[in-house]
């Protein structure tokens, strides 16, 4: 039996445990997001010792810290009966880990262990290597997005030659780096038990993979290989296209976004001829090219295992297109195909609606955003008529207009096969949404259809309305940027008869009418769908974001909430609601049992609204998410909700951004965050507060545990806010993510938030851009970095920072080994600045992405950082955009380019590059995989 629990409260979790001893076959307990802290780990662990039923926990996402997980720990070596422990999303650190690894070397009945996202660094990493030498039970583990490395990589390698279980390893998105790859390798060539290994975002490089790929030449267990985001190469994509000649194995391997080029993608083109095990194949942009396309689809030819294929962004064009509909008129086992975002054209549309023709075994395929026309379309629908396999096709983003529409619709009026069609971004208009209307009252198989912006008018909302109403099998009907409520300021006949046709429709769940001048006029729109909902059993979401559905629509709504036992999420951003229309959605809320989202953004509640809305949610027990961003609530409302907060215990995600909250009474709001235990996104941006209530909410993150992210751009919070904030951080153990963009936050500011990072253990992304931060706020932040261990993200945009301060964070990236993405856009470091930035970046293995964007950067800057680039082995995007960069940089940058193969973005906009630098860009544009914007 699954018991699910979404109260709160420790003690009651842990009673609800031992009661389980005596319920016969109750043996999951699904404890997700309910925030228990480290004190209800600990009550949990203590009754895990003695519970006897229990064999699944899953305690994702709960701000347990080192304390709840070394109580796990000892728990785990008395409890005999627990097979899967899911700790995902905490923060149980390297102590927490270590006390796991203890457990396992005498617990005999975990197999499976999930430990993402817990910053586990060196000690947790190694300890828990070291447990795998001796444990014979557990399976699968997951280390996914935690602070491993190479030295703890290549302890798990290690392990991996004795030990006799795991089935499954997951280390996403950690630092083992090559050396780490290469010691797994090694491994692999003793190993016989592990079938799934995902290093995904390693950094392993060419070596590793080369490494990896000799290893499968003699491995016969492992069926899964994840190695995206690993700047492979083309000599690690040739040296596993060898590889997969000999390997008799492996069924799944993804290279997304490796930079393995034409070279690599012909090698392992020639490795599927004779290749008979592998089933899926992911090159999601890789830059194959025509001629990497071409030679995978003469591998198509004659291959008779491979079922998907993922081709997407890799400059295939008509070419290679026209290539692979050729080889799908003989391929009879390739099931899912994504061809999108290859400019394959008319021609490429034209060829694989040709092969669809006589093709009997793909059910999918993706040509979004491919430049296919009118031709295409009519060919790709002539296919349908007789296509006997085809279950889901993407068009979205082309322009097979009204014709290609209309061709498309007298297909589905005989095609048997199609479930989902996107015709997204295609310019149908109403004659396309007419004819598609027409098909969908005969069509019985179609259960999804996009239609988003494709000028679509009343006529067409008619006619599709009554289509839905003798249809019985479509499921989504996304309708949003067209104008089916328009007529010349008449009634919304469009909304109106979708309306109609929601009172009989009984299998229609998602509708999305998001901008379509749907307004609250007469027989308007709005009020037509309220009344529909009041009898409809179906419909779960509904978008109606973007009209004019005013206090009219907001209370007719509200009205048929009180009845309505089937919508979950509804829509209402940017529709005129007032006062009337919130209050009354208020006294709907207090009866409804099924609502979990609802969106009012950028409508014009006020206080009355807003004390209706907090008054509701005291006995409100479902909704989780109310999104109040750009209304007029003010003191009222902030108190009703200060009050609401206290007995609540739903909801997760409140938005109160450009409200009026500013005053003392704000500090009510605030206080209430002291003891509030569900909330874990509050948005209080844009003068949502000044810096009283600031030092307020500081005071209330001492002690809140729910909080996970905080948005406070664009208020007023100077030095003083931020070293309360700083205060709070040096205690709170659960956000990550705080937004102070737009502030007035200086160096002593930025100072006192430094001092915070050096113990802070949980934040990972910290927004300071636009606040006045300086070099000596620069200055502080780097001392920070060099022993903060759990930062990824730092944005210093438009600081005022100098080469000064560039210098100083250049010191800390040649030690810091978290920080992914650095922001210093609009400053100026100069040349100076760039070259200290250059000098880290020969060192420094985790940073890969680099904002540089208007800091005066000269030719010199800009030779230092394609000199340093030589050797750097992670950064992926470079943005020098509106600098000073002439020929010499830009010609230092493509002879880089010529060699570095991590690189995949590199921004040169509104420069100084004259004509030289340009061609050098443009010659080494057609070879490189790296994308070059100027």
């Amino acid at each position: 039996m699954s018991q699910e629990i979404r109260t709160k409260g420790a003690q009651a979790v842990a009673e609800a445990l031992k009661a389980l001893q005596t319920m016969a076959g109750a043996t999951i307990l699904n404890l997700q997001d309910c925030k228990i802290g480290d004190d209800g780990a600990q009550a949990l662990a203590e009754a895990l010792k003695t519970n006897s039923t229990l064999t699944t926990l899953n305690l994702r996402n709960n701000s347990i810290g080192e304390d709840g997980g070394v109580a796990l720990a000892e728990a785990l070596k008395a409890n005999s009966t627990l097979t899967t422990l899911s700790l995902d999303r905490n923060s149980i650190g390297d102590n927490g880990s270590v006390a796991l690894a203890e457990a396992l070397k005498t617990n005999s009945t975990l197999t499976t262990l999930n430990l993402e996202s817990n910053s586990i660094r060196d000690n947790g990493g190694v300890a828990l290597a070291e447990a795998l030498k001796t444990n014979s039970t557990l399976t699968t583990l997951s280390l996914e997005d935690n602070l491993i490395r190479e030295n703890e990589g290549m302890a798990m390698a290690e392990a991996l030659k004795t030990n006799s279980t795991l089935t499954t390893l997951n280390l996403r998105r950690n630092l083992i780096r090559e050396n780490g790859g290469v010691a797994l390798a090694e491994a692999l060539k003793t190993n016989s038990i592990l079938t799934t290994l995902n290093l995904g975002g390693n950094s392993i490089g060419d070596n590793g993979s080369v490494a990896l790929a000799e290893a499968l030449k003699t491995n016969s267990t492992l069926t899964t290989l994840k190695l995206y985001y690993n700047s492979i190469g083309d000599n690690g994509g040739v040296a596993l296209a060898e590889a997969l000649k000999t390997n008799s194995t492996l069924t799944t391997l993804n290279l997304y976004n490796n930079s393995i080029g034409d070279n690599g993608g012909v090698a392992l083109a020639e490795a599927l001829k004779t290749n008979s095990t592998l089933t899926t194949l992911n090159l999601e942009n890789n830059s194959i090219g025509d001629n990497g396309g071409v030679a995978l689809a003469e591998a198509l030819k004659t291959n008779s295992t491979l079922t998907t294929l993922n081709l997407e962004s890799n400059s295939i064009r008509d070419n290679g297109g026209v290539a692979l509909a050729e080889a799908l008129k003989t391929n009879t086992t390739l099931t899912t195909l994504n061809l999108g975002g290859n400019s394959i054209g008319d021609n490429g549309g034209v060829a694989l609606a040709e092969a669809l023709k006589t093709n009997s075994t793909l059910t999918t395929l993706n040509l979004y955003n491919n430049s296919i026309g009118e031709n295409g379309g009519v060919a790709l629908a002539e296919a349908l008529k007789t296509s006997s396999a085809l279950t889901t096709l993407n068009l979205e983003s082309n322009s097979i207009g009204v014709n290609g529409g209309v061709a498309l619709a007298e297909a589905l009026k005989t095609n048997l096969t199609l479930t989902t069609l996107n015709l997204g971004l295609n310019l149908i208009r109403d004659n396309g949404g007419v004819a598609l209307a027409e098909a969908l009252k005969t069509n019985s198989t179609l259960t999804t259809l996009n239609l988003y912006k494709n000028s679509i008018g009343e006529n067409g909302g008619v006619a599709l309305a009554e289509a839905l109403k003798t249809n019985s099998t479509l499921t989504t009907l996304d309708l949003q940027n067209n104008s089916i409520g328009e007529n010349g300021g008449v009634a919304d006949n469009g909304g109106v008869a979708l309306a109609e046709a929601l009172k009989t429709n009984s299998t229609l769940t998602t509708l999305n009418l998001y901008k379509n001048s749907i307004g609250d006029n007469g027989d308007n729109g709005g009020v037509a769908l309220a009344e529909a909902l009041k009898t409809n059993s179906t419909l779960t979401t509904l978008n109606l974001g973007g009209n004019s559905i005013g206090d009219k629509g907001g209370v007719a709504l509200a009205e048929a909430l009180k009845t309505n036992s089937t919508l979950t999420t509804l829509k209402l951003y940017n529709n005129s609601i007032g006062d009337n229309g919130g209050v009354a959605l208020a006294e709907a809320l207090k009866t409804n049992s099924t609502l979990t989202t609802l969106n009012l953004e950028n409508n014009s509640i006020g206080d009355n609204g807003g004390v209706a809305l907090a008054m509701a949610f005291k006995t409100n027990s479902t909704l989780t998410t109310l999104n109040l961003n750009r209304n007029s609530i003010w003191i009222k409302g902030l108190l009703a909700f200060s009050e609401a907060f206290k007995v609540n215990l739903t909801l997760t995600t409140l938005h109160l951004e450009r409200n009026k909250t500013t005053g003392n009474i704000a500090l009510v709001l605030l206080k209430s965050l002291e003891s509030k235990t569900t909330l874990t996104t509050l948005n209080l941006g844009y003068k949502s507060i000044e810096d009283d209530e600031a030092l307020a909410l500081c005071e209330a993150l001492k002690t809140n545990s729910s909080l996970i992210t905080l948005d406070l751009q664009s208020n007023t919070i100077d030095d003083n806010g931020a070293q309360a904030l700083a205060e709070a951080l040096k205690t709170n153990s659960t956000l990550a993510t705080l937004y102070l963009q737009n502030n007035w936050i200086g160096s002593n500011g930025a100072q006192a938030l430094t001092e915070a990072l050096k113990t802070n253990s949980t934040l990972t992304t910290l927004d300071l851009q636009n606040n006045s931060a300086g070099d000596n706020g620069a200055q502080a932040l780097s001392e920070a970095l060099k022993t903060n261990a759990t930062l990824t993200t730092l944005d210093l945009w438009h600081n005022s920072i100098g080469s000064k301060g560039a210098l100083e964070l250049s010191e800390a990236l040649k030690i810091n080994l978290t920080l992914t993405t650095l922001y210093l856009q609009n400053n100026a470091i100069g040349d100076n600045g760039a070259m200290a930035l250059s000098e880290a970046l020969k060192t420094n293995t985790t940073l890969t992405t680099l904002d540089l964007w208007g800091n005066s950067i000269g030719d010199d800057g800009a030779q230092s950082l394609a000199e340093a680039l030589r050797s750097n082995s992670t950064l992926t995007t470079l943005d020098l955009w509106r600098n000073s960069i002439g020929d010499n940089g830009a010609l230092a940058l493509a002879e880089l380019l010529e060699t570095n193969s991590t690189l995949t973005t590199l921004s040169l906009g509104y420069n100084s590059i004259g004509p030289k630098g340009t061609q050098g860009l443009y010659w080494v544009s057609q070879t490189t995989s790296c994308h070059i914007l100027k």
